[in-house]
């Protein structure tokens, strides 16, 4: 090892963020607004900083950290610690959530600005990336599940920080109880490592994996014998599906658009949603080891990928366009997961993380000049209102959508070339998911550019509006949009940066070079794609000047033509075609019918399970054995108060009583024999 990381460095990392975090909770009252974006800024940069102080030492000087920071407790053997390990993995995770998080805390200033719950907003966003960090930086299980658990707690409060508003609330309350169900698995695949493995440690659990691949799961299983490393795997990414969103436990995070636009980046760009698609890249040693969990990991991710992108066609809410996209790009993170090639999918959720900030940071960017107006359909040439606006969303859209020398192009070029090559069953109905969402995100993509940015100005023929929108003053007259403050545009701008040229900068040495070579491990005799995706790769620019005539391309190009053409050069024709096919139309709008279900199915039934359970098992069963055992004892004492009277003379009696029955007893055979 060429150099060291000092434990005190990286313990500032998650450290920082924490601290800027209470200052601006607990003293959010004496140091006032002013004071607590200041602390939460500089413990978010110091963390930044310290993040790239460590990943440079990780990429250049080849330096590693593995070690215990503090043991809690060892039961039966098993230890629960707070430890670190710092590999290029980890490295990348560290910069890419301090950074977006740092230009999301900037921008909240700007955004924010007249909230009365300015610190509070602070403390949590601050709380949030302390959680994130905690969780990627974690060397054992036991920290994993506390930074999982903190982030899902945190972006509980993040959802529904607007708590006055029953949507919110409703949403955040939607999020915690599908993320308890997708939990549930994921406790399920750490309780399963501790008990066979006997250890918390993901070392020590890595190297046992050879002997959990020859265990048979001894409980009944669906479908025959199932080998135990297999139901690890299918519970620990069941707990990804509930935390990076993958159907059918997506249904949460649109509705997490409730919260304020900063959170709404952080959430999807960064930190919660990224977590799963992190923790499945980790466990890459057990994963390997499980074609089936490999194969359920790819036909979920190509499901979401596809399906989660048509219902992007159909939003309006400027928000929900992206937060379908996010579920869309996430579907394309996890079928690269499923297909072996771990590197290019946490590639890919690094440069998504660049250009998704990006354009959730600038669809705030428009609510504020549109006066908090959140419909796409009552904007329209916002161009010229907000040139820096439209710039940077031009260049995040073409990111998204996987133009090629952009940053979406390397790594989602990369996915679609990995499952292509996969062998896995799935892995066809995978490669026409990905191919077919190519299409669908650049016409959604662009659908929203267009009727925001160009085309008629249709704010300014908007009836007189319901009285919560801003769009018109007390008169009725329109107010013109405008661009946001520098403390808003600055961090597009900065973000803009990577959204361009990082996947140019960075796929030769994470995807083909020794980056991830301690922290990913990858099959090529079994899984062919990352061998096959290096022998086709001859540099970056090679590999933008090849992707002109391949087919992702086109169809991305296609989807931006035929975007154009239906908004702004025949406007009545997605009338006129969703009125052809209004039962699709019903069907997405309904988005599949999957909160219906989940409210007028599943919910009932779990209702009534813990009604059954508690009216039948605790109140009849369990209670009816502690009060009948009460009554019991006090139907045995009442009988026996009647003979404790505290009078002398009848405890003599009672004693001689008893002491000639026990002697009549005793000699009574001595008795008979005498009377024969």
């Amino acid at each position: 090892m060429a150099a060291t990381l000092s434990q005190s460095l990286l313990l500032a990392v998650p450290l920082a963020p924490l601290a800027g975090s209470l200052i601006a909770g607990l003293a959010g009252g004496v140091v006032g607004r002013r004071g607590a974006h200041w602390a939460t800024i500089l413990g978010v940069l110091v963390a930044f900083v310290c993040s790239a102080i460590v990943l440079k030492a990780v990429a250049v000087d080849g330096a590693r950290y593995s070690g215990t920071v503090y043991e809690w407790m060892v039961v039966g053997g098993v230890k629960m610690e707070v430890g670190f390990l710092v590999d290029g993995l980890t490295a990348m995770m560290m910069c890419v959530v301090t950074f977006v998080s740092l230009m999301v805390h900037i921008y909240t200033i700007g955004y924010m600005e007249e909230d009365p719950g300015y610190q509070r907003f602070f403390s949590y966003i601050s709380l949030f990336t302390f959680s994130m960090l905690m969780l990627v930086m974690s060397n054992n299980f036991l920290q994993l599940f506390f930074g999982w658990e903190a982030v899902g707690l945190v972006s509980y409060l993040l959802i529904g920080f607007w708590y006055k508003r029953p949507t919110a609330i409703f949403a955040n309350m939607k999020a915690f109880l599908v993320n308890r169900v997708g939990d549930f698995g994921f406790i399920l695949g750490i309780g399963l490592i501790a008990a066979y493995a006997g250890t918390l440690s993901y070392a020590e659990t890595f190297a046992k994996a050879g002997e959990l691949a020859q265990v048979v799961f001894p409980y009944p299983t669906w479908g025959g014998d199932w080998m135990l490393i297999t139901v690890i795997c299918i519970c620990l990414f069941i707990g990804a599906m509930g935390k990076s969103a993958q159907f059918p436990l997506h249904v949460w995070l649109p509705d997490s658009m409730e919260g304020p636009t900063p959170i709404s980046a952080l959430i999807h760009a960064a930190t919660m949603v990224t977590a799963g698609i992190f923790m499945v890249a980790r466990m890459s040693p057990l994963f390997e080891l499980s074609d089936t969990a490999l194969s359920f990991v790819l036909v979920i991710g190509a499901i979401t990928a596809l399906f989660m992108g048509f219902l992007g066609i159909i939003q309006n809410d400027i928000k929900r366009v992206v937060a379908y996209s996010t579920l869309s790009q996430l579907g394309y993170m996890t079928v690269a997961l499923g297909a072996s090639a771990y590197s290019v999918a946490v590639f890919h959720l690094m440069t998504h993380a660049f250009f998704k900030a990006l354009l959730f940071l600038a669809a705030g960017s428009v609510i504020i000049g549109m006066h908090h107006d959140q419909d796409i359909r009552n904007m329209g040439g916002l161009r010229k209102y907000m040139p820096l606006t439209w710039i940077t969303s031009l260049l995040g859209s073409l990111a998204l959508i996987g133009t090629p020398l952009f940053a979406g192009f390397y790594s989602k070029d990369s996915i679609i070339e990995a499952v292509h090559a996969s062998h896995l069953p799935g892995s066809g109905f995978a490669y026409a998911a990905v191919i077919i969402g190519v299409f669908v995100t650049a016409f959604y993509s662009f659908r929203m550019y267009f009727l925001v940015f160009h085309g008629e100005e249709r704010f300014r023929h908007k009836p007189h509006p319901p009285e919560h929108d801003h769009a018109h003053d007390d008169h009725g007259h329109v107010h013109e949009p405008h661009e946001s403050p520098w403390v808003v545009t600055a961090p597009l701008l900065l973000l803009a940066v990577p959204s361009v040229v990082i996947g140019f900068l960075t796929i030769q040495p994470m995807l083909f070079g020794e980056f991830f070579k301690d922290s990913i491990l990858v099959d090529l005799a079994r899984h062919p794609a990352m061998k096959e995706l290096a022998e086709g790769f001859h540099g970056a620019a090679a590999m933008a000047l090849h992707g002109l005539g391949t087919p992702p391309f086109w169809l991305a190009l296609a989807g931006v033509v035929v975007s154009w053409w239906f908004y702004l050069k025949q406007p009545a024709l997605p009338q006129a075609i969703g009125r052809a096919l209004s039962p699709v139309m019903t069907l997405l709008q309904n988005k599949y019918y999957m909160d219906w279900f989940n409210e007028n199915v599943l919910a009932p039934v779990a209702r009534g399970l813990g009604q059954g359970l508690w009216k039948g098992g605790d109140i009849g069963v369990i209670d009816g054995l502690i009060n009948g055992s009460a009554r019991a004892v006090g139907g045995v004492a009442a009988v026996l108060r009647r003979v404790q009277t505290g009078h002398l003379y009848w405890y003599a009696l009672v004693m001689l009583l008893g002491i000639f029955g026990f002697m009549t007893w005793r000699l009574w055979p001595y008795l008979s024999q005498f009377a024969r």
